[in-house]
């Protein structure tokens, strides 16, 4: 009987010992959590394009698909690019990586394919650290087939 007892002041300890431990646990990660610092939305940077999307129309087969889409820096601290990327392989984009000030006016170049014949419409995300966040850009238009070369009979014998 006695050792039924101490089995069970056992027990009764290493549950006890579990939840206040479980107690301290959740109150310390409690105490971790702070609440995020606001940010003045009116410091930020904010990025304008004079336009976000480019209509090419008909481009002939392995013409020129290159544009430029501007934005500049209307907020207050410098603008960073993290990264713009194309929704395929096809659309090559090229952008300042260093901080664009306010005020200051910068380009993204974009690229085509025009040897993939067809209609086309691609999306080229911008992401940066402006208040207005994720941009989007769409460049569509239709790639003309190759022209067929007339081909000279063959001089008769």
């Amino acid at each position: 009987m006695e050792r039924y007892i101490n089995n069970l002041k056992i027990y009764i300890m290493k549950k006890l010992l579990v939840t206040l431990f479980s107690v301290a646990a959740f109150a310390f990660a409690s105490y971790a959590q702070t609440t995020p610092t606001p940010v003045d939305s009116a410091k930020m940077p904010e990025i304008t394009f004079d336009k976000i999307v480019n209509d090419f129309g008909k481009i002939p087969y392995s013409g020129n698909g290159a544009t430029k889409f501007t934005f500049k820096n209307t907020g207050k601290t410098p603008l960073i690019l993290s990264n713009v990327q194309s929704s395929c392989g096809c659309t090559v984009p090229e952008w300042p990586k260093e901080p664009v000030a306010p005020g200051e006016s910068k380009v993204i170049n974009v690229t085509y394919n025009t040897t993939r014949v067809g209609g086309f419409t691609k999306q080229i995300t911008v992401y940066s650290n402006a208040k207005n966040g994720t941009v989007y850009l769409t460049i569509k238009g239709e790639v003309e087939p190759q022209p067929v070369q007339a081909t000279e009979p063959a001089p008769a014998k």
